[in-house]
C-alpha cells in the first residue's frame, strides 16, 4: 500500500473538476448562480420530485447527476459562490420541473442564465428572434472554434438571461467545452462587478478624506494650531483612512482577481467578430472594464492618501521633535547658566570663608601667644593679632585654591 499525503487525492481530483457533460444538440441549459453567505454551509440540495431525499453536498467541491431521464445537472462549490446547472433536451418532461427544483435551492442568486444550444443555425435564428433584443445591443460573434453566440445580456421578465448559442462544427465535447467557458466568464464577470458598488460608495468618502488632507497641510504650514491638536487631527484622519481600506480591501482584492479570470476565459473563447454585431470582446471593452478601471483606481487613490498621510505624520514628528531639541538646547543653556552662576558663587562664598576662618586661626594664635607669659615671655595682643592676619589669610588662601586645583583635577 502507497504512504499516500493526505491531500494527494484532494488535488489530484481538483484537476478533474468543472467539466460539464457533453452536450449534444438540441440542449437547454439552466444555470444558476448563488452566493454563499460568509460562514454559512449548504450541507444538501432540495429533493427532486415527492419522496425523494435532499441531495447531500456537505463538504463537496463537486458533484453530478441524474435527475431523470434526459436531465442531468452538475452543482460545484466556489470560494463565495455555488452554481447549480441543469441540462435537458428542449422536449424532456421533466425540463419544468428540473428549473423550478434549481430555482429553489438557498441563497442569492447572483446570475441566472437560460441556454439554448442548437445545431441548426435557422432554429438558433428563430431561438434569437423570441429574445426580443434590440439590434442595436445584440452581441453575436463565434468563440471557442466555432461556435456562434447571440444575446443582449439583459434580465428578462423570468428573471433569467438569455443565450442562444449555434454549435457549428464543434462536438459534443468541445460544444460542452466552449458553453462552459463561456458562463464562466459571465459568471466571473458578475462576481467581479460586486466591487464597483463598494467603490462607488467609498468614492465619496476618498474625496472627504482627500479634502481633510489638504486642510491639515495648510493648518501644518501656519501657526494657528498647537502641535497636540494637529496630531490629533491627523490620527483621526489616518485611522478613518484604514476604516476605509479595511472594509473594501476583500472585496475589491476579490474583484481584481476575478477581472484576471475573465481575461483569461476571454482570451481562451477567442471572439471572432461578425460584422454588424458587437462581438464578446467588444461588450466586454466597452462595459465591464470601465468598471474594473474604476475600482483599480479606488484602490491606487487609497494607497495614496494613506501614503499622504505617513508623509503629513512625518513632517509633523519632524517638526515636533525638531522644537523639543530646541526645548532640550535652551534647557541646557539655561543650566548651564545657573551652573556659571552658581560656581560664582560658590567661590563668592569660599573667598568669605577665608575671611572668617582667618578670624578665628589668628584668634586661636592670639590666645596660644597669651599662653607664653606662663613661660615669661609676655607678647602683645594686638601686635600679635596684626602681625599674623595677613601671612594667615595668605596661607589659607593658597591652600583652599590648592585644594580646589586637586579636586577639580581628579
Amino acid at each position: 500500500m502507497l504512504n499516500e499525503h493526505s491531500l494527494r487525492r484532494e488535488i489530484v481530483g481538483e484537476m478533474h473538476l468543472r467539466r460539464w457533460p457533453p452536450i449534444t444538440p438540441p440542449m437547454r441549459v439552466v444555470q444558476i448562480l448563488r452566493l454563499v453567505p460568509a460562514g454559512s454551509t449548504s450541507d444538501a440540495l432540495p429533493p427532486f420530485g415527492a419522496g425523494d431525499t435532499p441531495i447531500p453536498v456537505a463538504g463537496q467541491r463537486h458533484i453530478d447527476g441524474t435527475l431523470g431521464e434526459g436531465v442531468a445537472f452538475t452543482w460545484e462549490r466556489h470560494s463565495e459562490a455555488t452554481t447549480l446547472t441543469v441540462f435537458a433536451r428542449p422536449d424532456a418532461p421533466l425540463l419544468a420541473e428540473a428549473r423550478a427544483w434549481a430555482e429553489s435551492a438557498p441563497g442569492e442568486v447572483l446570475r441566472a442564465t437560460l441556454i439554448d444550444i442548437e445545431s441548426d443555425p435557422a432554429v438558433a435564428a428563430r431561438k434569437v428572434a423570441e429574445l426580443g433584443a434590440d439590434p442595436a445591443e445584440l452581441v453575436s460573434c463565434e468563440f471557442g472554434g466555432g461556435a456562434r453566440l447571440w444575446s443582449d445580456f439583459r434580465i428578462k421578465d423570468e428573471g433569467y438571461g438569455r443565450l442562444v448559442v449555434a454549435a457549428g462544427p464543434l462536438g459534443p465535447v468541445d460544444l460542452a467545452r466552449a458553453a462552459q467557458s463561456l458562463q464562466e466568464l459571465g459568471n466571473y464577470r458578475n462576481m467581479a462587478l460586486l466591487g464597483l458598488p463598494v467603490a462607488r460608495r467609498c468614492w465619496g468618502q476618498l474625496e472627504a478624506a482627500e479634502e481633510e488632507l489638504r486642510a491639515f497641510g495648510r493648518r501644518l504650514d501656519s501657526a494657528e494650531a498647537s502641535d497636540n491638536e494637529l496630531l490629533d487631527a491627523l490620527c483621526a484622519m489616518s485611522l478613518e483612512l484604514g476604516t476605509i481600506a479595511s472594509e473594501t480591501r476583500y472585496r475589491l482584492s476579490a474583484t481584481a482577481a476575478y477581472a484576471r479570470l475573465v481575461e483569461e476565459r476571454l482570451a481562451t473563447l477567442a471572439p471572432v467578430a461578425i460584422p454588424g454585431f458587437a462581438s464578446l470582446a467588444d461588450f466586454t471593452q466597452r462595459r465591464f472594464y470601465p468598471a474594473i478601471r474604476t475600482c483599480e483606481t479606488v484602490v491606487r487613490r487609497q494607497q495614496e492618501l494613506a501614503e499622504r498621510s505617513a508623509q503629513l505624520t512625518s513632517l509633523l514628528r519632524t517638526r515636533i521633535e525638531t522644537r523639543i531639541e530646541d526645548q532640550n538646547g535652551q534647557l541646557l543653556r539655561s543650566l548651564e547658566k545657573a551652573t556659571v552662576t552658581q560656581l560664582r558663587l560658590q567661590h563668592l562664598v569660599e573667598g568669605l570663608s577665608s575671611v572668617a576662618i582667618t578670624y578665628y586661626a589668628v584668634s586661636l594664635l592670639t590666645y596660644l601667644g597669651g599662653g607664653l607669659a606662663l613661660f615669661g615671655l609676655h607678647v602683645e595682643h594686638d601686635l600679635l593679632a596684626s602681625i599674623l592676619i595677613v601671612p594667615v589669610f595668605i596661607g589659607l588662601y593658597l591652600y583652599l585654591k590648592y585644594e580646589r586645583h586637586r579636586l577639580v583635577g581628579e
